[in-house]
């Protein structure tokens, strides 16, 4: 299954995300009743969150957060954070649609989830 999260003023396209997200995980073999979420956060919180986590004070274009060992019965296999402000600013950069800079990013996130 997969979950997206996200604040109402980010722009994106939940059944594109959902269409590929479901294509990287059925390919890589993470089967269904794995649960997969993608959270859509702000710089601050992704800086927040990079500070704690990784030590890094900066707002990260993605971070994962892998869950393969955790015997919780919600069975949630990762999480994959994307900074809304920093995948458009790179998708500026490399002149790319947000929306496919969006789903590099997950596709990025779901290969770190397996690492």
């Amino acid at each position: 299954m997969i979950n997206i999260i996200s604040s109402s003023r980010y722009q994106i396209n939940r059944s594109q995300i959902k269409e590929q997200a479901k294509k990287y995980l059925d390919k890589v073999a993470i089967t269904e009743d794995k649960t997969v979420n993608i959270v859509f956060v702000g710089k601050n919180k992704m800086k927040q969150i990079s500070l704690q986590y990784k030590k890094e004070n900066v707002a990260l274009p993605v971070l994962t957060f892998s869950y393969r060992e955790n015997k919780d019965p919600g069975n949630v296999f990762g999480e994959i954070l994307l900074c809304y402000p920093q995948i458009v600013l790179l998708a500026a950069e490399r002149n790319r649609k947000v929306d496919e800079m969006i789903i590099k990013m997950i596709d990025h996130g779901i290969k770190n989830l397996l690492a």
